[in-house]
């Protein structure tokens, strides 16, 4: 290779790394700075907060787990294992920001996150669960559930959306359920994000006051503000009925978002039996020319404006 072709490919491979940290920026502007207004009022209440860890350090930690989550990945694709992670905790506890860093660099064919939205009057009628089937992993895949069945244990509960019978009856049913789906051969793993009540009322705070964060908010999340109690009490005997040895919980402490992640990943990691997977070396075919092809030139009207 020419030195001035060298220095061309390096040039390269350096701006196409600085996009992959802006990429990684990007995620990070959702933990941009407090505002002074807001730094005010939490740290009137939680005056000992400990410091997060350094950004780069969390960087360096995220990246070198986001390449084991890509060996894991091929083998759970090799292998036909069938991987299924339960992502549950109060609003603004961080399950989608750690659902983000996972998928981040994954395949999406392999890995995909299911969110569902409230039920539709026909799956009232239905069995509990049947909703949530259709969405369990086949071999070769990962499942992430923002949310889960256990939405019956927590907000139906306390909202009064399921009666006293129901929640019953899913407390008997979801010990069973779950062990058939580890018999079914399911690799089952449930996250718990866990939050101080002044941890939660600081990020409620940040939604309020920022615009691009305000559409997180539902009447619902304000409400949950009002039943904190009632949900902790929910919580725990969700907790005692339903951890079980095939599918036991896992609580992450979620106070320091970055901690968390970085915690959350190399956990669920070190539950996955995963092997790296040697794989054949890629190499680039040539491009194939002809000499007769002659490309035309297409009309202004097809492309978008570049305003940028």
């Amino acid at each position: 290779m020419a030195i001035d072709e060298e220095i061309g490919a390096r040039d390269w491979l350096e701006a196409e790394l600085l996009d992959e940290l802006d990429e990684d920026y990007e995620l990070e502007l959702e933990d941009a700075e407090l505002s002074m207004k807001i730094r005010e009022i939490y740290n009137e209440k939680h005056r000992e907060r400990v410091a997060t860890i350094p950004r780069r350090r969390y960087f360096v930690e995220l990246l070198k787990l986001q390449a084991e989550l890509i060996k894991m990945s091929h083998w759970v694709e090799k292998t036909g294992a069938k991987v299924l992670v339960i992502f549950e905790g109060r609003d603004s506890a961080g399950k989608g920001g750690a659902i983000k860093r996972i998928t981040q660099r994954l395949n999406p064919r392999t890995c995909r996150v299911v969110a569902l939205p409230k039920p539709s009057d026909r799956e009232l009628t239905q069995w509990y669960f049947q909703r949530y089937v259709p969405h369990l992993p086949a071999g070769g895949e990962i499942v992430l559930f923002d949310r889960s069945w256990y939405n019956r244990a927590g907000v139906e509960r306390v909202m009064g959306f399921a009666k006293p019978e129901q929640i019953e009856e899913f407390f008997r049913d979801v010990p069973e359920f779950e062990r058939m789906l580890v018999r079914s051969g399911i690799i089952l793993i449930k996250y718990w994000l866990s939050i101080t009540d002044e941890e939660q009322q600081l990020r409620f705070l940040m939604r309020i006051h920022d615009p691009m964060k305000q559409w997180k908010l539902s009447p619902m999340d304000l409400q949950s503000r009002v039943r904190w109690e009632q949900y902790t009490k929910a919580k725990e005997e969700m907790f005692d009925r339903t951890s079980i040895p095939e599918a036991p919980w896992h609580i992450v402490e979620g106070n320091d978002k970055k901690r968390a992640r970085l915690n959350l990943i190399h956990h669920f990691l070190s539950k996955i039996p995963y092997k790296e997977i040697p794989s054949e070396p890629i190499r680039l075919p040539d491009r194939v020319f002809n000499p007769e092809y002659d490309r035309r030139t297409l009309p202004d009207e097809l492309y978008v404006p570049q305003i940028y």
